[in-house]
C-alpha cells in the first residue's frame, strides 16, 4: 500500500451526508482541523471534490440519498476504501413548504425518502461496524419542523418528525453498545450569501453562522459516555420559538 493510501486509513473517520456551502462544508472543515479523515457524500462531487483536494485526507462520492440502494452501494465502498466510520454526520435535508392541500403524494414522498430513509439506510450500514468497535457517533441535523407542523410545512414537517422519531429510537437501542446518537435542531436562518440577499434588513447576530452550528455538533461528538447529549436546540436571539 502507497504511503498516500496508508495515510487514508489511518485515524479516525468521519462520514458527513450533505455537503453543501453551509453547515456541510463547516462540519467538514472541524472535524477535519481535529485529525479526522473524512468521507464527503452529496449528490453531485462539484463542491465536495474541490473541499476534498483543499483539506487533504478527504474523499468525495456521489450519492443520491433518497435512493437506498445508492446508499448501500456507496458506503460499501467507503468502507473497503477508507474502513469504517466511526463518526456518521447527516446533514441532507429536502423541505418542500406547503400545505396539505397543495403538497403530492410525491412530494411528501421526496422528504421522507431523504430526511428519514436515508438516515435509516446509511445508519444501518454503519452500525456494525461502530458495534464490533463499541463505540461510535451518528449524529442529524434537524430542524424545528421535527417538532411542530406549520401551516405550509406539511411535507417537510412530516418527515422530520418521522426522522426525529428514528432517531430517538436508534438513541434508545444503541447507547448500550457505546454509540451516541444525537438530534440537533437547528432552528434559524444559515449565513449565506443567498440569505443574505433574501433577507436585506436582518440584523447580522440573527443568522446562524456554520461554523458555530459544527462547533457544538464537533464538541457533541466528544462527549463522555457517562453524559450525552441526545436532543439539542440551536437557535439565535432573534428567532421566535
Amino acid at each position: 500500500m502507497s504511503d498516500q493510501r496508508a495515510d487514508l486509513r489511518s485515524g479516525p473517520l468521519c462520514l458527513i451526508i450533505g455537503i453543501g456551502p453551509g453547515n456541510g462544508e463547516a462540519l467538514a472543515r472541524r472535524f477535519s482541523a481535529a485529525g479526522y479523515r473524512l468521507g464527503l457524500l452529496s449528490r453531485s462531487t462539484e463542491q465536495s471534490q474541490a473541499l476534498a483536494a483543499e483539506l487533504g485526507r478527504a474523499t468525495a462520492y456521489a450519492c443520491d440519498v433518497s435512493e437506498p440502494g445508492a446508499i448501500e452501494q456507496t458506503l460499501a465502498q467507503v468502507r473497503a476504501e477508507l474502513g469504517p466510520v466511526e463518526s456518521l454526520i447527516y446533514n441532507p435535508a429536502i423541505a418542500v413548504w406547503k400545505s396539505i392541500e397543495e403538497a403530492t403524494p410525491d412530494e411528501y414522498e421526496a422528504c421522507w425518502r431523504v430526511n428519514a430513509l436515508g438516515l435509516a439506510v446509511a445508519a444501518k450500514a454503519v452500525i456494525p461496524e461502530m458495534k464490533k468497535a463499541g463505540r461510535g457517533n451518528i449524529a442529524i441535523t434537524g430542524a424545528t419542523a421535527s417538532k411542530r407542523g406549520g401551516a405550509e410545512s406539511a411535507p417537510f414537517a412530516a418527515a422530520k418528525a418521522a426522522q426525529y422519531s428514528l432517531a430517538q429510537s436508534m438513541a434508545r437501542q444503541l447507547g448500550p453498545a457505546g454509540i451516541h446518537v444525537s438530534y440537533v435542531v437547528i432552528d434559524g436562518i444559515i449565513d449565506l450569501p443567498r440569505t443574505r440577499e433574501m433577507f436585506p434588513e436582518r440584523a447580522d447576530e440573527t443568522f446562524m453562522r456554520p461554523a458555530e452550528i459544527a462547533e457544538t455538533i464537533f464538541q457533541i461528538c466528544q462527549q463522555p459516555r457517562s453524559a450525552w447529549t441526545f436532543e439539542l436546540d440551536l437557535r439565535p436571539y432573534g428567532e421566535s420559538w
